[in-house]
């Protein structure tokens, strides 16, 4: 493990168990970043003004760290069991160990440490990941870690995701998993369209836009939802059975684009309804629109004669002639 792969090298010798992963570190950290800079330049803005002003930025930022974050994330579905199981193949030695199997959008991670950690004169405490996406070989992956001698519990685990395992769930969860992925990344994309309009600002296709997000969202919870239904093959350790269940990013998907859909909503029957109470919410000038509408009002063009020259009648305050030839 490096730096680059998505894990600080904290360890020595075997994976640690649930090493940090820089992709998530990062994005966090520029989304609170940006929340810091907007911030800043809260005292700026004046009034009522500026609590809707935070709170819109605050939403924003949520939903995008959330879209771009979980896509890098191990937990969508996840199972834990307590067992004595075989620690090495051609052993009699038993072990007791939490074993755990986490499945992300990017592959599988396994998890096994002892109770207590130092057992069989080692230290049990891995965390390995397998990876299925379109440059990855999973097979091969789990070729290597025959090769390296893992422990019996994680092979056995990753082999049940295998082309050649008879539980068959490798190609629905790897298909499942990039559909996901790819309407997810829409889901940015429609996020930054809906972000852009509110600036411009254009509210009722902003709101459209955060519809469209939350559709997105919710398609990818669906195409995940197939895939785990396809999980027939027991994952058996002696009397004790590994079962999954969602995960803290499936729940933390479905709670943000339900957030998104009651927002896009909200935005467009207020503006069907109350547009000015909209307008209050996106600290629109009024001012500023009835000047314009003052502005347009000031000009009172004349109808076009068949004359030579023609006179436009100009009212600012005073009346004025002006005449004007005809090109």
């Amino acid at each position: 493990m490096t730096l680059w792969n998505g894990s600080f090298p904290f360890y020595p010798g075997t994976n640690a168990h649930f090493p940090f992963n820089t992709t998530q570190a990062v994005i966090v950290s520029i989304f609170l970043s940006m929340l810091a800079t907007f911030t800043i330049i809260l005292p700026g803005i004046r009034g009522m003004g500026r609590l809707f002003w935070f709170l819109r930025v605050v939403m924003g930022l949520f939903v995008g760290a959330v879209v771009l974050t979980i896509q890098f994330t191990g937990d969508w579905e996840t199972g834990w069991v307590t067992a004595n199981t075989s620690y090495k193949s051609f052993s009699h030695a038993l072990v007791n160990a939490d074993i755990g199997l986490h499945i992300g959008l990017a592959g599988v991670n396994v998890t096994l440490v002892g109770n207590p950690v130092n057992q069989v004169n080692e230290t049990i405490n891995y965390n390995e990941h397998f990876a299925w996406s379109f440059d990855a070989d999973y097979d091969r992956s789990y070729g290597e870690g025959l090769e390296k001698g893992l422990p019996s519990p994680i092979l056995y685990v990753v082999e049940k995701f295998t082309t050649q395992s008879p539980c068959g769930v490798h190609r629905q969860y790897r298909i499942s998993s990039h559909y996901a992925s790819l309407t997810l990344w829409m889901a940015f994309c429609t996020w930054l369209i809906s972000i852009l309009l509110f600036c411009m600002p254009i509210l009722l296709y902003g709101g459209y836009m955060l519809l469209l997000t939350a559709a997105l969202m919710l398609f990818s919870l669906l195409f995940f939802f197939t895939a785990r239904n396809t999980m027939k093959c027991p994952i058996q350790f002696g009397p004790a059975s590994l079962k999954t269940d969602y995960g803290g990013s499936f729940w933390l998907t479905l709670a943000t684009g339900l957030l998104c859909l009651l927002l896009g909503l909200g935005i467009i029957i207020l503006n069907s309804v109350q547009p000015e109470k909209l307008k209050l919410v996106f600290n629109l000038d009024k001012e500023k629109g009835e000047k314009e509408e003052e502005w347009n009002k000031s000009y009172l063009l004349a109808e076009p004669t068949s004359s030579a020259q023609d006179v436009l009648m100009v009212s600012m305050g005073e009346l004025c002639e002006v005449t004007a030839t005809r090109l």
